[in-house]
């Protein structure tokens, strides 16, 4: 990847930092706008994906909406979207509920005991839905496929009643991750075979999120036409909640190496930073970025590292990526693609500090947006 900005606003970042940049956001806002509008569709910012909010100004002006699956979601979306949350969540506690339907526009639940226990507090303004498993997915990774068997994520259909209940407007499913639009085509027809009883009975279908709109190569006329024929069949209301597609290479982590550790002849560079902290998704998915100084496949240059994080999780690194020349301490390793599930998920393990977060501007220029410290540290515990 060729920077879209100059060396000296390179230069200016911290390490280590997560930055965003404002205008591959804008190109994929764009994108996802077409989509909508095209199909006549609603797509909505899933929160878990991306939850940078200072840049919410900017998503606002394409996405009306947020969909949130905790209290502190919810609070986020109407303090920083200044919007009602599209509010799903595994179980709801029963002492914060009556404070999140003040924060919701839609409620959506995961289980008819769920519903049974909470529909009364829900206010007539507020439209409910179930979350529903249309037992099929592309996902191989059982971590990420809500699908799987014995899945405990939505009601499979012989878990449903003849008819919903009346006051259920909604289905709601989400079974895929950074896929394709005709993985979405196979996820219709296996929930259609299982649901299609109950489709003229509702006002809208969420399909959820893990749909890839913005990577290249993603088939959008096969997303378009599936969409506008799927909500011309049913005459239902049509959401979308992508938070991979949103921010997707829309950003990078900045980091350094701090020492370079080898034994049996295998070198390790060891970073300011730490996969197990920072970027969970290497190690669980395992999902395997992009270095802007090197080359993820391991025989593709001459010069072989591992890339260790700062941790002292033994499993806390990624296998041989390769470079054109031998790595130095103080040398700058930039994975890229680092906006989306990332700051969401990151943790203090250790006391490995949190890195800064930034955004380069459409001028180029750097702003440096928030630090971390031993407080930060310091006051998630007691």
């Amino acid at each position: 990847m060729l920077k879209s900005f100059s060396q000296d606003t390179f230069e200016a970042i911290p390490s280590p930092c997560f930055v965003l940049e404002d205008e591959k956001l804008r190109r994929n806002l764009k994108r996802i706008d077409s989509v909508q509008k095209r199909a006549q569709i609603n797509v909505i910012l899933a929160l878990k994906g991306f939850a940078m909010w200072s840049s919410f100004p900017l998503i606002k002006a394409y996405l009306k909406g947020a969909t949130a699956s905790s209290m502190n979601e919810a609070k986020l979306c109407v303090e920083k979207f200044s919007a009602l949350a599209h509010t799903y969540a595994v179980g709801y506690r029963d002492e914060e509920f009556d404070e999140l339907m003040k924060l919701s526009s839609h409620v959506t639940f995961n289980s008819l005991n769920q519903f049974h226990k909470f529909q009364d507090r829900v206010p007539a303004h507020i439209s409910m839905g179930l979350r529903v498993n249309p037992e099929w997915s592309d996902v191989t990774v059982d971590l990420y496929n809500p699908a799987h068997a014995h899945s405990r994520l939505g009601l499979i259909s012989s878990s449903l009643p003849e008819a919903l209940p009346p006051n259920i407007e909604g289905l709601h499913f989400h079974v895929l991750c950074e896929s394709s639009a005709a993985a979405l085509v196979q996820v219709l027809e296996n929930f259609e075979t299982k649901f299609k009883k109950y489709l003229p009975n509702i006002k809208w279908l969420n399909m959820g999120g893990g749909h890839l709109i913005t990577k290249e190569g993603y088939d959008v006329e096969l997303l378009v036409d599936t969409l506008k024929y799927f909500k011309k069949k049913y005459q239902v209301e049509i959401i979308l909640e992508p938070g991979g597609a949103i921010a997707w290479q829309a950003g990078f982590l900045k980091t350094t190496i701090i020492d370079i550790v080898e034994n049996e002849g295998s070198p390790t560079a060891v970073i300011d930073a730490s996969f197990t902290c920072h970027m969970p998704d290497c190690l669980e998915m395992p999902y395997r970025p992009e270095i802007m100084e090197g080359s993820h496949h391991a025989k593709k240059q001459p010069f072989r590292y591992k890339i260790g994080g700062v941790s002292c999780l033994a499993g806390d690194f990624l296998a041989d990526y390769s470079f054109s020349k031998p790595l130095k301490i103080g040398d700058t390793l930039t994975f890229l693609n680092m906006m989306h599930y990332t700051m969401v998920k990151t943790t203090m393990f250790n006391g490995v500090n949190h890195p800064s977060i930034g955004v380069i501007r459409a001028d180029h220029t750097f702003e440096l947006l928030k630090t971390f410290s031993y407080q930060d540290y310091r006051d998630k515990l007691s």
